[in-house]
């Protein structure tokens, strides 16, 4: 008899027996069968119960193991050396800077982490001079500054020797000063140009009451649609209605400037542009420049940057700006275009900008073939301002003339 139908038919047994002791053997003689089926089928039951309920128990048994076996995997992965690749992320090596000139060139870096950092973004293309946003360029709502960041920004301007004249924050770009509606100088709003260069003026007029020493800098525009300062004359009229003319000035976007019809590929027409922002600006008010080649052609006011020498403008105006003394001692700031952040860009455009320092023609420049070929120039575009062939040595982004002042420290962004 089996386990089951051997337990099933003492319970029948117990259950029908009576008070007197009675030994097992005998139970299981008297019982009835029908008792026996009863019991058979109760037991069976129970057990299968069991048996659906040890399953469940196993089986919560192993999620908790793996569980705990995936904390413990873990625990160790968070012991493990992060990989060289994460390590980069955060690692910014500083490349070398040219001292000894009063040309400022920088780009426009990045505060990822903190206004703090724009310095070591800055370092780590050898720019002497750097342009930022203060927030989110493209929304109203942001976060103040975080005033141990500012100490630390102002802290490391010190001792990186970046003066106050050197750096350009750049303003919001939801910003419409020009708007007749106080309220919505976020929006477009309908007015003629003279009313919205009063606006403009005024608008300027409040934050210099509002505040000590900030200079309010107003850049020239390409000429897209019904927009205000494309042509130098409209800059001056802001100008002449601003009350504190020492807290006022300008700055040249070079794209913007031939987007709007303002030639700057030869030295006649160079000579002509700056000779019209004089009489009607003036250089005394010229804060900083925006250095960028356009996408576009002549007059076609369209702001779209390329990189420098890559575009319509080509090498030779950035030639004549890094050899005017006009232009010394102000940011002089890359924003042309950085795919995937590749800022790396930027450090041999400034090295290239150097280069032209002191040269006559862009065929005394010492370019490297593998800058030129990165930029799709040719030889007739390096040439062609001075009718000679371009001269080029394969290992050289920099003037061995120019000194440099080595940094090989490193520093991570937090």
């Amino acid at each position: 008899m089996s386990y089951v139908r051997r337990s099933a038919r003492v319970s029948a047994l117990l259950k029908s027996a009576e008070t007197k002791p009675i030994t097992i053997k005998k139970l299981a003689e008297k019982a009835s069968d029908q008792d026996v089926t009863k019991a058979i089928k109760k037991e069976t039951t129970k057990d299968r119960d069991i048996s659906i309920e040890t399953v469940k128990q196993e089986n919560g048994l192993k999620v908790e193991n793996k569980k705990r076996e995936n904390n413990k995997n873990k625990d160790m992965d968070s012991q493990k050396p992060k990989k060289k690749v994460r390590e980069r992320k955060h690692e910014i090596i500083y490349a070398p800077r040219v001292s000894g000139t009063k040309k400022l060139v920088g780009a426009h870096v990045s505060i990822s982490g903190g206004i703090h950092n724009a310095i070591q973004y800055s370092l780590s293309i050898g720019a002497n001079a750097f342009a930022i946003f203060l927030r989110n360029q493209r929304r109203w709502d942001a976060q103040p500054l975080d005033p141990e960041h500012v100490s630390m920004f102002r802290e490391g301007c010190d001792e990186n020797m970046y003066p106050s004249g050197s750096v350009l924050p750049h303003g919001s770009y939801l910003i419409n000063l020009g708007n007749p509606d106080q309220e919505k100088r976020s929006t477009v709003g309908q007015c003629t140009l003279e009313e919205s260069i009063q606006h403009i003026a005024g608008c300027i007029n409040r934050a210099h009451d509002a505040t000590k020493s900030v200079i309010c800098v107003v850049e020239n525009m390409a000429g897209a649609g019904n927009s205000v300062g494309s042509k130098f004359e409209e800059l001056g009229k802001i100008i002449s209605l601003v009350k504190n003319k020492k807290r006022i000035g300008v700055c040249i976007d070079t794209c913007h400037a031939f987007s709007a019809g303002y030639d700057l590929r030869t030295k006649e027409r160079y000579e002509e542009t700056m000779t019209e922002f004089s009489r009607h600006v003036g250089f005394q008010y010229l804060r900083g420049m925006h250095l960028n080649d356009s996408l576009k052609e002549l007059g076609s006011r369209r702001d779209r940057h390329a990189n420098i020498g890559k575009g319509y403008l080509g090498l030779e105006p950035f030639r004549l700006i890094m050899n005017d003394s006009r232009m010394d001692e102000i940011p002089l700031i890359l924003e042309t275009p950085v795919p995937d952040d590749d800022f790396e860009i930027y450090k041999k455009e400034i090295a290239l900008l150097y280069e032209l320092i002191g040269k006559q023609t862009l065929a005394d420049a010492n370019i490297p073939k593998s800058f030129v070929k990165s930029l799709g120039m040719n030889e007739n575009e390096i040439s062609k301002s001075s009718g000679k062939k371009k001269k080029v040595e394969k290992n050289s982004e920099i003037d061995e003339s120019i000194v440099i002042v080595p940094q090989k420290k490193k520093a991570k962004i937090k």
